[in-house]
């Protein structure tokens, strides 16, 4: 077996490129007591990892260059060191950008192998899943008839969270960067109003599709499009800041609107959130997302890269829109 593992190379400024990263041949480590050997199969590439790329303070240390890139993924257990998992067991969890990875046998979660595509446990049932139930329903907390806004619509939270608003009975609009991932949105979602943040009047647009006022938004974007949503808040509106991907490429601070007036005019809420806060309710969310799931209230996308060595190329088209719902990279067939 030959290891191959994708390394920072370089801080990224601005846009990333191809040449912040590097892919270099390595030995495949071997697992000591209460450790797993694991083959990688789908690889997660997420927009949070810009972040880890900077140096500087966030909600996760920031990578070291010449540091392997960690991320979610779904593998195969090779060689197991731990009576939890067996050789061929599928399982999922940090496991970096490599082929093969050793990890404590702890940090792993088993996956039904019956699951198709396996990648689901890297979307809308895995942690892109988890981010949309409680950020919209713990914080968001939709009741029926409300109008909710999502930003980042086509991505793979924003499918999540518009279909859970439906399940809720929620009028939603969302906000995406092409006509076609709109009409997904309406067509196949069954969102009731679009629209494209790079062609419509942000101003006017949202005026027409919420022409009562905003209950609920979900923020994936921040920037200019989240400015355009604050003064059509209503009295008591919730805003969940969940990811500012319009801003995770700038050099300098964001210069902007001050939100603070609206929330003190509609005695609105604001609230940041990051998905480990509800490591304490995985369960409970996997279990709601599963059902809905198997009831078929919720549907996947997906945009699939294959190949491992293009895990560095899935990751930048993320910056400019090129994924429909979960962006995966295919590393090996199972």
């Amino acid at each position: 077996m030959q290891n191959k593992e994708i390394r920072l190379a370089s801080r990224p400024t601005g846009m990333p490129t191809l040449a912040n990263f590097q892919i270099v041949d390595s030995d495949v480590p071997q697992p000591k007591d209460g450790e797993v050997l694991v083959r990688t199969l789908y690889i997660s590439v997420d927009p949070y990892l810009r972040g880890r790329m900077r140096e500087g303070k966030s909600y996760v240390p920031p990578f070291k260059v010449g540091q392997v890139i960690e991320n979610s993924a779904v593998g195969e257990v090779v060689e197991s060191r731990s009576p939890a998992f067996q050789p061929g067991d599928i399982v999922r969890g940090m496991l970096g950008w490599r082929l093969y990875s050793v990890v404590p046998a702890e940090s792993l979660v088993k996956i039904d192998p019956r699951t198709r595509p396996l990648s689901l446990a890297l979307g809308v049932l895995g942690m892109p899943g988890l981010t949309a139930y409680f950020g919209l329903l713990d914080i968001g907390q939709p009741k029926e008839g409300e109008t909710v806004v999502v930003s980042g619509a086509a991505g793979a939270v924003g499918t999540t969270v518009c279909q859970i608003a439906k399940i809720k009975g929620c009028r939603v609009v969302g906000i995406a960067g092409s006509d076609e991932k709109n009409q997904y949105l309406r067509n196949e979602l069954g969102v009731d109003a679009t629209i494209n943040y790079k062609t419509d009047e942000m101003k006017r647009a949202l005026q027409e599709t919420c022409p009562n006022g905003i209950d609920i938004y979900f923020d994936n974007v921040g920037g200019e499009v989240s400015d355009a949503v604050m003064p059509l808040i209503n009295q008591a509106a919730r805003i969940v800041l969940c990811g500012l991907i319009s801003l995770y490429n700038l050099d300098k601070p964001d210069v902007g609107p001050r939100p603070q007036r609206y929330l003190l005019i509609n005695s609105a809420l604001m609230k940041g959130f990051i998905i480990t806060n509800y490591m304490p309710r995985f369960r409970e969310g996997f279990s709601q997302l599963s059902e809905w799931f198997a009831e078929g209230k919720l549907k996947y996308a997906e945009t699939v890269a294959e190949g491992f060595e293009n895990t560095p190329q899935a990751f930048i088209d993320l910056f400019t829109g090129q994924n429909l719902g979960k962006q995966i990279v295919k590393v090996a067939d199972k």
